[in-house]
């Protein structure tokens, strides 16, 4: 007992403001909660999440979500900010600094300004169509034709910077002596890569997509700057559907039940990485 008392203010704390809110969100999502035009509310039971499910544009959100939660952190953020890390290592100081401080540049942007850019950037008199005209090049709105794949883009532009960071300090950890053996015995750039690089670095792998994939499954601004969520619900990711539901429609309950399951999906996709963290290298 007398050993738990330095971290019991501690406890008490994330019991608090961590437990109690999310406590009082499951149950509000049992019930039928609603923002106007309701004195009380009542405990509905599983409503919520069978109305969820038999609802053909809150599946279409989930689909969306883990496209742009695939294609922006684990291929886009992943992949690029590895690739930075590696360059980055043979590159000079001056290419280092400067690259660096773009990349980290754009990480550091709030949200709503970096989606405010790439709005910019790829509405149909924005400066990507600018530069395909100039091109001589077909160009289009691609905020319309293609709106998972822009905001998933933008995402990468800002957040590949974290990667880019744990993968440095990764690679920096990795004995020269290793690599420059490898080198010796023959082994090209993608052999070292593949057999002793990725394997080395594979907890910082795992470390990197679980808070990636967290941070992605809750981006909210970003996608409400550039598309807000459409056209249609072309872009409508979990965070989207649930803010219309709760706070558009004034259905807090449902909206509520909703935040629960991306919740859940955020739990699933920790489970995975964290079964990859204890996994021995």
């Amino acid at each position: 007992m007398l050993r738990a008392l330095p971290v019991s203010p501690a406890v008490v704390l994330l019991a608090l403001f961590l437990a109690g809110p999310i406590g009082y969100c499951a149950y509000i999502a049992f019930t039928d909660l609603q923002l106007t035009g309701q004195a009380e509310s009542s405990f509905i039971g599983l409503d919520n999440f069978r109305e969820a499910f038999g609802d053909e544009r809150f599946l279409n959100a989930v689909w969306l979500t883990l496209v742009f939660t695939f294609l922006s952190s684990v291929i886009g953020q992943n992949t690029l900010g590895l690739a930075l890390a590696t360059l980055m290592q043979r590159a000079s100081k001056p290419v280092r600094t400067l690259t660096g401080a773009i990349v980290i540049t754009a990480w550091v942007l709030p949200e709503v300004v970096a989606g405010f850019l790439l709005y910019a950037f790829f509405r149909r008199e924005g400066t990507l169509n600018a530069v395909l005209d100039l091109l001589h090049l077909p160009s289009q709105n691609w905020l319309f034709t293609l709106p998972i794949l822009a905001v998933s883009f933008a995402n990468v532009w800002r957040g590949t910077a974290f990667s880019m960071l744990v993968y440095s300090a990764a690679l920096n950890e990795i004995p020269k002596e290793i690599t420059e053996a490898a080198q010796v015995d023959g082994a090209g750039g993608w052999r070292r890569m593949w057999h002793i690089t990725l394997p080395m670095i594979r907890r910082s792998i795992g470390t990197n997509l679980m808070l990636n994939t967290l941070q992605t499954l809750s981006v909210f601004g970003l996608i409400w700057v550039m598309t807000r969520g459409g056209p249609g619900n072309r872009s409508q990711t979990l965070p989207l559907f649930m803010y219309e539901q709760a706070f558009q429609k004034s259905m807090i309950g449902y909206g509520t039940a909703v935040a629960l399951l991306l919740l859940l999906v955020g739990s699933l996709f920790s489970l995975v990485y964290m079964r990859l963290l204890r996994t021995e290298v």
